[in-house]
C-alpha cells in the first residue's frame, strides 16, 4: 500500500490548487493563486460559491488569478435611466453598463482629466468590483471614443485636439438637421410624447438636479429626436458621435447660462415637430446648436477650464 507523505496525506490525491499530484511543482504556483483570493480553500467553500476564471494556459500547466464572477455587492455605481444611458454597451450586462456610466460621470465632471490614466486594478478596487467587468466598461468607452486604449499600458482619457472636436460637431450637426427632417415626416404620436416629456422634465429639474443629470436628460431630448426619424442607421451613428462629444458639449454649457434661452429654443423645435413643419425644425435646430462651435472653442482656449470644470446647478446645458 502507498504510504503516506509526512503531513499525513495520500501524495496520490489532487489537492486543490494541484497543478497536478504529488510533488509537482505546478501546483505551487496554482496554490498562492488560491491563498490570495480567498483565503484558503475552506474559505473559498465558505458562503456563496465562488467560481474561479481560467486566466491563461501555458504548456507546463493552468493557473487561475481571480474570481469571475463581480462582487456586486460592493459596488457604489447607481443604476441609470435605460432612456438616459448614453452608451455603445449594447448588449453589455447591467453592472458593466453601470461601471461605465460611473467613469462616463467621473470624465464628464473632471475626476478623471483628459490624459490621465485610467488603472484598471485600482478603479475597480475603488468601486468594489473585479477587474473583468471594469475591463469591458472600459472598452466601451473606448468605443464611445472617451478612453484610448494603449499596448500593455494603462488606457487614457481621450484628450481630442480642437480640429478632432470641430469636425466631430460639423457631422454631428448634419446628423441632427436630417433627424428632425425625418421626424417631421416619420415620427409617431408616441415618439412626440417621449420627445415633449423629456422636454418637460428639463425645464422642470433645471434649477434641482446635478448638472451632469441634466445633461443627461438634454442628450437623451436630441436622442429621441433621431430615433424618431425612424431610421436606425442615423440614429445609431448620430448615439456614436454624440458620445464622442460628450465631454466637450458638457464643457461648452459653461458658456451658456441662459435657462431660458435654453428651454425657448427646444420648445422651438418641439413646436415645429408637432406641426410637421420641416423649414421651422430645421430653423429651430439650427438656432440652438449654431453656437457649439464657439463655446467649445472658448473652453479650448481655457485650459483650466479644459482640465476640469463641474457646473454650477444654475448652468445651462
Amino acid at each position: 500500500m502507498q504510504g503516506l507523505d509526512r503531513a499525513g496525506r495520500d501524495p496520490r490525491r489532487r489537492r486543490c490548487g494541484d497543478g497536478g499530484t504529488g510533488s509537482d511543482p505546478r501546483g505551487a504556483r496554482a496554490v498562492g493563486g488560491c491563498r490570495r483570493l480567498s483565503g484558503g480553500c475552506g474559505a473559498a467553500r465558505a458562503g456563496p460559491p465562488a467560481r474561479l476564471a481560467k486566466a491563461a494556459s501555458t504548456f507546463n500547466g493552468v493557473w487561475y488569478t481571480k474570481l469571475a464572477q463581480p462582487r456586486e455587492d460592493k459596488t457604489v455605481v447607481p443604476d441609470q435611466d435605460d432612456g438616459l444611458r448614453f452608451s455603445a454597451a449594447g448588449d453589455a450586462s447591467p453592472l458593466v453598463q453601470r461601471l461605465a456610466d460611473q467613469l462616463r460621470r467621473d470624465i464628464l465632471v473632471g475626476r478623471l482629466k483628459p490624459g490621465a490614466a485610467v488603472k484598471e486594478r485600482d478603479t475597480a478596487d475603488d468601486l468594489g468590483v473585479s477587474r473583468t467587468p471594469m475591463r469591458e466598461a472600459i472598452r466601451v468607452l473606448a468605443k464611445d471614443g472617451l478612453v484610448v486604449l494603449r499596448p500593455a499600458r494603462s488606457p487614457v482619457v481621450a484628450d481630442p485636439t480642437l480640429k478632432q472636436v470641430t469636425d466631430d460637431l460639423t457631422v454631428l450637426v448634419a446628423l441632427e438637421t436630417l433627424s428632425v427632417e425625418l421626424a417631421c415626416r416619420n415620427a409617431s404620436d408616441a415618439d412626440l410624447e417621449v420627445i415633449e416629456s423629456l422636454h418637460q422634465r428639463i425645464g422642470q429639474s433645471y434649477s434641482t438636479l446635478h448638472p451632469a443629470d441634466l445633461f443627461g436628460i438634454d442628450m437623451a431630448f436630441h436622442r429621441a429626436i433621431a430615433r424618431a426619424s425612424q431610421n436606425a442607421s442615423l440614429a445609431e451613428t448620430h448615439g456614436a458621435f454624440l458620445a464622442r462629444l460628450w465631454r466637450a458639449r458638457y464643457l461648452s454649457a459653461s458658456q451658456r447660462r441662459n435657462r431660458e434661452r435654453v428651454l425657448s429654443q427646444h420648445q422651438a423645435i418641439m413646436d415645429g415637430l408637432r406641426a410637421r413643419d420641416v423649414d421651422a425644425s430645421r430653423t429651430a435646430i439650427a438656432a440652438h446648436l449654431e453656437p457649439l462651435a464657439s463655446h467649445i472653442a472658448e473652453v479650448y482656449d481655457d485650459p483650466d477650464a479644459r482640465a476640469s470644470h463641474v457646473l454650477a446647478p444654475s448652468d445651462g446645458v
